[in-house]
């Protein structure tokens, strides 16, 4: 559910904190793992006559298998933006094209193999790897499990949508390491209209709504072809593999999280402006997810120290024994705080 503001869809620091290369190398990051993070489905039953885990299970697989072109807005407090998601799924798999309406004119392109995040301002076009959306997948029992012991979930009624019925699905945290959603399911194809971000005592935090949906038969290249070119641009290509980074990750944990979550992936990330690549840790209950980001800093480092928010992402540096240790996610600031005062050596 995060699309803060530089372009809607990118979660940035603070410039007196990171470099502008690095920024846009962390922006496109976080992007490919959050991009569509308002799309994660759930497992669970609830006590109305409409079975919450049905009406997710059934988002999931519109999101991920139709053919759409849609504008939704996003609002974060006062602040107000406007996108259009264009998304194509065939045999070769997904293909989708993320552009702002309003502010910049910033684009993001995602398919199997990579994301590419285009920054007309500055004249910046990073690419990144495509990571798997693996909170799309709701076939694991012991998701499940996971997620009900540390959410409520139900049906609370009906609603209308950009003027499509739908169903609406709550679903609240059992402690205060995380966040609460609200999911709007279009009831004629089971697609997600509508989703909110709201903290424990229900204050809302971040909206998203479709005003306008087509559902469609075919997606022509020309739709996800990106606006701007990027031609005259300075390009960071940063889709290599592990092996490709000359450092093998695996010498870092997280020794506290909240109960139910699990590290999802580990590697290490090149920088755009450094030769030493930053290992990368993903930590998620099924739901919510937290990145860790751990890197060696040298004389000429920019530190980062302290909490800064945007929406309901939150982040928090620190720095220990020469290193910079940042988490960021969306869930409350005692989560990244705790998560990465824990980090230490170890596998």
């Amino acid at each position: 559910m995060v699309f803060p503001d530089m372009s809607p869809v990118f979660v940035s620091f603070s410039r007196n904190s990171f470099s502008s290369k690095r920024l846009f190398s962390l922006q496109c990051l976080i992007t490919a793992l959050l991009l569509l993070s308002i799309y994660t489905p759930v497992n669970a039953e609830n006590n109305t006559g409409q079975s919450a885990r049905a009406l997710i299970n059934d988002m999931s697989e519109a999101v991920r298998t139709l053919n759409y072109d849609g504008v939704f807005i996003y609002q974060r407090g006062g602040q107000m933006n406007t996108l259009r998601l264009i998304h194509r799924a065939d045999e070769n798999g997904e293909m989708e094209r993320l552009v702002s309406l309003t502010g910049s004119a910033r684009e993001v392109i995602r398919n199997n193999q990579s994301v590419t995040c285009i920054f007309p301002d500055d004249q910046v076009v990073v690419v990144e790897k495509s990571r798997p959306r693996e909170l799309l997948s709701s076939k694991l029992p012991q998701s499940t499990e996971k997620l009900v012991a540390n959410y409520h979930f139900s049906v609370i009624g009906e609603d209308r949508v950009a003027g499509r019925p739908t169903w609406v699905v709550s679903i609240k945290p059992k402690d205060a390491y995380r966040y609460g959603y609200q999911f709007w399911i279009d009831q004629d194809n089971s697609f997600l209209l509508k989703s909110e971000l709201r903290n424990r005592t229900g204050l809302l935090l971040e909206q998203i709504m479709f005003t306008q949906l087509d559902i469609l038969d075919v997606v022509a290249d020309e739709m996800l072809k990106p606006s701007i070119t990027g031609t005259g641009f300075t390009w960071h290509n940063n889709s290599g593999t592990d092996a490709e980074t000359g450092r093998k990750t695996g010498q870092w944990r997280v020794g506290w999280m909240p109960s139910g979550f699990t590290k999802n992936s580990q590697e290490a990330y090149p920088m755009a402006d450094s030769k030493k690549p930053v290992d990368h840790l993903v930590y998620s209950d099924g739901l919510a997810m937290v990145s860790i980001f751990i890197e060696k800093l040298d004389a000429d480092s920019e530190i980062a120290s302290g909490f800064s928010k945007m929406g309901g992402v939150n982040t928090f540096a620190r720095v220990a024994n020469g290193y910079q240790v940042t988490a960021v996610g969306e869930v409350p600031q005692a989560t990244v705080q705790r998560m990465a005062n824990s980090v230490m050596p170890g596998s």
